[in-house]
């Protein structure tokens, strides 16, 4: 990437602000009906990783939910890091999650049969593979518990597709995936998420020494002004890189990651043959249901 790549000066923009206290209650209650009414579930699973999205999201279920009905599992690799795991352990204190609502399951050695059995050597496949075990390993125990399995993704990772299909986003509800990250920080410390977690630099740690901002190649602030200012503002990409300052190149990196990765954001494309196929067709308001 050529050119300004550092984040210039008053970024995030204005418009990222949010007003956290209405936007919390408006989460938690969402949340709430969607559990209990919408679904007629006991209570909520999340996967702790010790990053701000599953520490916001973990503050807003207990609170959403009450901590009783707040089930947590910390799923670690070798290539987790130490301080993850610590940040993920405070998670669970400082909620007080009550005890037998919370495990650490260390799924190395799952993702070590796989990896083995097909053949694999690739960091970034096996990567994916714990991200599918993770999941499969939530799923599970949100089935013996009649839970719903609740997402942790946030809009920035989600519109340009930095997240694995089928792994962390398959979920059953995402209530912060509306939030940009630069908004999610905003939520996270009017939450009371610890500081050091607020602040600590984001990574799936999917491999020893990744870092979401290093990987990107941009950082969260820039990330988040491009992508509200094309999409919610609908300014063209030249409008974008004029309003912010940053050469053109930079918008358009950020576009084609969303176009390349549009197909992780829907269900598998169905090709129409009858009159009603399953998809768009079938989003039923609930009370049809």
């Amino acid at each position: 990437m050529a050119g300004k790549t550092t984040t210039p000066i008053g970024l995030p923009i204005k418009e990222l602000e949010i007003n956290a206290e209405r936007v919390a209650s408006y989460l938690c209650e969402r949340l709430r009906r969607y559990v209990f009414e919408y679904a007629g579930k006991r209570g909520g699973v999340i996967g702790l990783s010790g990053g701000i999205d599953s520490a916001t999201t973990a503050y807003l279920t207990a609170r959403a939910l009450g901590p009783e009905k707040l089930f947590c599992y910390i799923l670690p690799t070798s290539a987790t890091p130490q301080r993850d795991m610590l940040h993920a352990q405070s998670i669970i204190k400082m909620l007080h999650i009550p005890e037998g609502n919370y495990e650490i399951i260390n799924i190395d050695d799952i993702v070590r049969m796989f990896a083995d059995r097909l053949g694999v050597d690739s960091p970034v496949i096996i990567g994916n593979i714990a991200a599918r075990v993770r999941m499969i390993t939530l799923h599970a125990q949100a089935a013996k518990r009649d839970c719903l399995v609740i997402g942790t993704s946030d809009k920035s990772e989600l519109t340009i597709g930095y997240f694995t299909k089928y792994g962390d986003a398959g979920v059953d509800v995402m209530p912060i995936a509306d939030l940009y990250k630069t908004q999610v920080r905003q939520l996270a410390r009017y939450l009371g998420v610890p500081e050091e977690i607020v602040v600590k630099p984001p990574s799936p740690a999917l491999w020893p020494g990744q870092t979401a901002e290093s990987e990107l190649g941009i950082s969260y602030e820039l990330l988040d002004s491009i992508l509200y200012l094309r999409f919610d503002a609908w300014l063209s990409e030249e409008e974008v890189s004029s309003r912010l300052g940053v050469d053109i190149e930079v918008v358009e990196k950020v576009m084609r990651l969303v176009k390349q990765t549009q197909h992780k954001r829907q269900l598998p494309e169905i090709f129409r043959l009858s009159a009603r196929s399953h998809g768009s067709d079938w989003r039923y308001p609930r009370e049809w249901h």
